[in-house]
């Protein structure tokens, strides 16, 4: 053992080999792309499109690598297998050209740990500084009192399985993306405790999480802007058995609870004010904040006071689910985002799509309306996902510039509800942003 034990400490580790996987048609990085040899050994892409190989069974031979990516591939071969041959080497490189077969293009993952990992096993210094999180459900995003603030559902921490299920929260500047192609590196300014750890931000009484939805800010009577949520409490994984109003504690960067509006065994349930609202002038000229998720079904006046008073809210139908463009019937959404596109001079659309193929709930599509009411033209696909999930997505209008013939758009991938895949490594629960073009020739079938 002692003759063991100085032979490997004589070995000098190995430089890795690097993979660059670019999108053929613009050399943009490609994250999340996964690589994988003939005895299972897995590699996926980070958000500079790279991996790192250093595994010492894979130098100097020819290696086979399956190809594998949500929404990107490699043509087959005579056998069907997507991949390539590669002799990895000691420092060396190859450059890997993918081809894009959705419209979106993804940008990067926006949270989790390890996200520019393998750039910097290839000795590149990373844009951002790890940030304490290893996954988060969800966004919220709010534009509040001078900066944009970010909530998240349930996270997960490095130290212990169970992490923080009261809400996690971050600020960034009102514009905190100054390109929009990948590598993207937003960077966070998380809310933390004394000892500078990731802390909760919505710890209300009773077991179980706390979800929120619904965030806006709005004018209150002393002139102040008055950040608001509802919330929800949560057991047994899903079951909702408490709701309510919350406000943000712009002091204690908290939220506390306004009022309870309902609880478990209490008939009949109280329409809430949930989803990502947003305001919209009638006909009269008169402003009101909608909410759905994604079609509105609540509107209030644009006021704190309104919001407080649940007798000022008007509940409607939602539109009726868009027609998909390629003819094979409705698009029944699950959640997503409606919001005003100065480009298009449209409201648009971007939501999943529930009961979807190849993926369950990952399936997103794009439709655009002359009303937020509706009725919504036919739907394009943007997005697709080989049995993985996808929910949950967040269009940024706050991130382009103003006009931008672009949007960016966020969802959480996750393999929850999907039919027993493999979690992505890092990947798995975490934000992942895109970019639309909207000029795109393939939505040219919702534009009418």
């Amino acid at each position: 053992m002692a003759f063991y034990g100085v032979l490997l400490a004589s070995m000098p580790a190995a430089e890795p080999f690097c993979f660059e996987i670019v999108d053929r048609e613009n050399g943009w990085p490609v994250p999340l792309v996964e690589l994988r040899t003939t005895h299972e050994a897995t590699f996926c892409s980070d958000n500079f499109g790279l991996v790192a190989i250093s595994a010492p069974e894979l130098f100097d031979r020819e290696v086979y690598f399956h190809v594998q990516s949500h929404g990107y591939e490699v043509k087959p071969d005579g056998f069907g297998y997507r991949g390539v041959r590669v002799r990895p080497t000691a420092g060396g490189r190859h450059r890997l050209e993918v081809d894009r077969s959705m419209v979106a293009k993804r940008l990067g993952r926006l949270t989790g740990a390890g996200r520019y990992a393998e750039a910097m096993a290839l000795g590149q210094a990373p844009p951002l500084a790890e940030t304490g999180v290893f996954g988060c459900d969800s966004v919220q995003l709010v534009r509040h009192r001078g900066r944009l603030l970010w909530f998240w559902g349930d996270t997960t921490l490095p130290h212990y399985p169970l992490g923080i299920f009261h809400m996690t929260g971050a600020s960034t500047p009102l514009r905190p993306l100054d390109r929009f192609e990948p590598p993207v590196a937003l960077d966070f300014q998380y809310f933390r405790d004394a000892e500078q750890s990731v802390r909760a931000v919505a710890t209300f009484p009773g077991p179980g999480p706390t979800w929120l939805g619904g965030l806006f800010s709005l004018p209150a009577a002393d002139g102040t802007d008055r950040l608001v949520a509802s919330y929800a409490k949560i057991r047994n994984f899903l079951e909702e058995y408490e709701s309510g109003l919350c406000v943000w504690d712009d002091v204690k960067e908290a939220f506390a609870v306004e009022k309870v509006m309902w609880r478990a065994g209490e008939t009949p349930k109280p329409s809430m004010p949930l989803g990502h609202p947003f305001l919209w002038k009638d006909d009269g000229g008169r402003e009101w904040l909608l909410y759905g998720d994604p079609f509105p079904v609540l509107r209030m006046p644009a006021t704190f006071s309104a919001w407080q008073t649940p007798a000022t809210w008007e509940r409607f139908p939602a539109a009726a689910a868009p027609q998909a463009a390629d003819g094979s019937g409705p698009v029944e959404p699950h959640r997503g985002s409606v919001v005003w596109n100065p480009h298009r001079q449209r409201w648009i659309t971007v939501f999943t799509q529930m009961n979807g193929k190849p993926s369950t709930v990952g399936e997103l599509w794009y439709a655009e309306s002359a009303s937020p009411l509706g009725p919504w033209g036919p739907a394009v696909k943007i997005v697709t996902h080989q049995n993985y999930t996808f929910y949950n997505p967040r269009i940024h209008a706050e991130l382009v510039p103003d006009g931008a013939s672009f949007i960016v758009f966020e969802g959480t991938y996750t393999a929850e509800f999907a039919d027993r895949p493999r979690p992505t490594p890092r990947y798995n629960y975490n934000q992942i942003l895109y970019r639309l073009d909207l000029d795109d020739p393939a939505l040219k079938p919702a534009m009418q």
